[in-house]
């Protein structure tokens, strides 16, 4: 491979890099990540109903034949 070619490989990748840790900065200065509470709260207000049809549907999937 060539040494134009390698110097090319490397310029995009730099370049790539960039942009994707401008993105990540980008999100963490608008809290994109700061949701912590979201899962607690959701099995805080989910109803006796919901969590037994999600353990009989899990149980379901587990039970069936194996093709």
């Amino acid at each position: 491979m060539s040494t134009w070619v390698m110097a090319l490989m490397l310029g995009v990748s730099i370049c790539v890099g960039f942009v994707g840790l401008l993105a990540f900065l980008w999100g963490l200065r608008n809290g994109q990540f700061d949701d912590k509470d979201r899962m607690m709260q959701g099995v805080l207000f989910d109803g006796i109903e919901d969590l037994n049809s999600a353990h009989d549907l899990v149980s379901n999937s587990s039970n069936r034949p194996k093709k």
